[in-house]
């Protein structure tokens, strides 16, 4: 089971797993990259969290080249959970250990770079979780977010050469308009 949650020091542990498999590169849809010397420890992760949860308070002050963004980080259930609740030892569904297996931005709005080549959404799986559907399944639970936030349709980008993504995005009614700058940018309606 996939799921989005919004980002929680309670999960550290996992994020910080996952964060570490990406050796230090960027980590699209994470909001990490506006952190000076990114911290797991968990003062690190708690100081992540606030800065991650407030760029989607109305309050917060935004420097002129963002937008408000909700975050999300996506879960998944732990490699070694069990597959159904009717295993033996298998605890109630809420109970089931999950995990931290990526991260996904659901942007508000548009600003005049993010329409060329960022997009409302953007996000990411840990190398060791991909190819299990997480990617497609985060997608499709965040536009149902996006329509909350009264959104008609959200533009979604990946890199020309990333075909996982690609099918991804035409999975959940993507429909190319053009590539930009090496971007593919596709619009989904919502509607």
């Amino acid at each position: 089971m996939t799921r989005l949650a919004r980002p929680d020091v309670a999960l550290r542990p996992s994020w910080a797993a996952t964060v570490a498999e990406f050796e230090g590169g960027h980590i699209d849809g994470s909001g990490l990259g506006d952190l000076p010397g990114l911290d797991t420890t968990e003062a690190g992760c708690r100081r992540a969290v606030e800065h991650l949860l407030a760029q989607a308070d109305p309050a917060t002050r935004l420097p002129e080249d963002r937008v408000p963004c909700t975050f999300y980080w996506i879960l998944a259930d732990a490699p070694d959970a069990p597959d159904a609740p009717d295993a033996p030892d298998a605890p109630d569904a809420p109970d089931a250990p999950e995990e931290v297996v990526g991260h996904l931005a659901l942007r508000h709005e548009l600003n005049d770079w993010l329409h060329e080549l960022g997009g409302h959404i953007g996000y990411s799986v840990r190398p060791s979780r991909r190819r299990e559907g997480h990617a497609a399944r985060a997608l499709a639970l965040a536009l149902v977010e996006a329509r909350e936030l009264g959104l008609e349709r959200v533009l979604v980008t990946c890199d020309e050469d990333n075909e996982a993504s690609r099918r991804t995005i035409e999975r959940n009614g993507g429909v190319l308009e053009d590539v930009r700058s090496g971007k593919r940018r596709y619009w989904i309606d919502l509607g």
